[in-house]
């Protein structure tokens, strides 16, 4: 028993004495780190966008109205709000890892339990425990990635992590267009929930924990002390706070809606929709593949400024000019490709965040800034199905659009954060 103490101040010794994960040259374990996190991510963002793929039938079979299924939706954006808040806070007390796990568990039995869902009620609250667990993953992810990787390679391998959503979306794409129609939407959500117990699984046994983390000995408890301790930052707090939720609203315009809209608005089969969200979604992989390759080598703030005037001005024809855009071949699916490629700004934000912040607050903060500013989309679908009968189905998506151009402007008040050494504010 006496001897605990001692072996412990020993290993905490020997831990400071070697280099940082970030401070090595990209290794085995590194690449573990990335392809672990991605996976996560990938059925993350997956369960978080299927319904919207799957809406129709759905709808057909539960007996429900646009304004209920808008609220469904909206519901898992606003419990992801708490997830974030709830799990961000949790990933700085008790690390990275458990709450990647813990996270992808609880999305993983959300998803499966929608599959029994018979009514409004059960739907919603299905879909709420859902969006707990896809609240949380983002920010530990991301942190854990943000504290590893070198500071030069950085923004490369945070966004090949970003990847797992554009796939992710893809995928929702594919079963939806194509799987659903065959084994029905309550098969496809209980088939959606088996990756997620894998991946949980696979990350309990295999992922390490960020070394940055457990260095810094801050344990934040769940109080208002963690929120406080943002304060110092609280000028480049808010306006990432702006930044992201013009683009998350740019975002979320664009995809609650999309497939129903070429589904409902432009007569497309399942098969035709399914495809143009691929198509876009094929786009989203490049974008998101280079964008840190990009802002690597020539800074944070102008790829994402110019990525954001994409995504812009790949949703006009697909909306508000469609009649003129449908009578070009393949001009539509192009259109959806360049707003794909531009959704890719979202490469961006988990690096961006995590070079302006401190360790201690790293994971609180990611989780807080995205996904309050997703909750917030609780209303998007809401607006949406309110404002189509007014001023039509096409003009009310293209608004995600303006969203977009203001946040490619808004980019550009923050600071630079290229190359910068992830503890830079760890003595803040």
């Amino acid at each position: 028993m006496n001897g605990k103490p001692e072996i412990r101040d020993a290993n905490a010794q020997l831990e400071t004495a070697q280099p940082l994960l970030s401070e090595q040259t990209l290794g085995a374990v590194h690449y573990r780190i990335i392809a672990l996190c991605f996976a996560a991510w990938i059925f993350d963002f997956y369960d978080l966008i299927l319904y919207s793929f799957i809406l129709v039938p759905i709808a057909r079979e539960l007996g429900l109205s646009p304004a209920e299924s808008s609220l469904t939706m909206g519901v898992a954006f606003a419990t992801t709000a708490i997830g974030g808040v709830l799990f961000g806070f949790l990933g700085d007390r008790y690390g990275r890892k458990p709450v990647i796990i813990g996270s992808v568990l609880i999305y993983g039995a959300g998803t499966m339990l929608c599959a029994s869902s018979h009514n409004l009620a059960q739907l919603l609250a299905y879909r709420s425990f859902t969006g707990l667990g896809i609240g949380g993953e983002w920010a530990a992810g991301q942190s854990l990635v943000a504290e590893t990787v070198p500071p030069a390679r950085r923004g490369r391998y945070a966004s090949y992590v970003q990847v797992g959503a554009p796939l992710g979306v893809m995928l929702a794409a594919a079963i939806g267009g194509h799987l659903e129609p065959i084994i029905g939407w309550r098969h496809v959500f209980t088939l959606s929930a088996a990756p997620a117990f894998a991946v949980a699984f696979a990350v309990w046994r295999w992922l390490p924990e960020s070394d940055v983390w457990r260095r810094t000995g801050a344990r934040p408890t769940l109080s208002m002390q963690a929120l406080r301790d943002l304060s110092p930052f609280h000028r480049v707090v808010g306006l990432l706070f702006i930044v992201l939720l013009v683009n998350s609203a740019a975002y979320w315009f664009t995809y609650t809606w999309m497939p129903s809209y070429l589904r409902i608005a432009r007569h497309l089969t399942p098969q035709a929709s399914g495809n143009l969200m691929i198509w876009m979604q094929i786009g989203a992989l490049a974008g998101y593949a280079i964008f840190g390759a990009l802002a690597d080598r020539f800074g944070r703030r102008p790829v994402f400024s110019m990525y954001a005037v994409m995504m812009a001005v790949g949703i006009l024809p697909a909306t508000i000019f469609w009649d003129q855009a449908a009578r070009i071949t393949g001009l539509i699916a192009a259109a959806l490709s360049i707003a794909g490629f531009g959704t890719g700004v979202w490469s961006g934000v988990g690096a961006m965040i995590s070079e302006m912040l401190p360790t201690h607050v790293r994971n609180t903060a990611l989780g807080l800034l995205l996904n309050v500013t997703r909750g917030i989309q609780f209303f998007t679908p809401l607006i949406i199905t309110a404002l189509s009968p007014l001023i039509g189905f096409g003009p009310t998506l293209a608004i995600g659009a303006l969203f977009s151009a203001a946040g490619s402007a808004m980019v550009w008040m923050l600071p630079e954060t290229r190359g910068r050494i992830i503890t830079a504010h760890d003595a803040a």
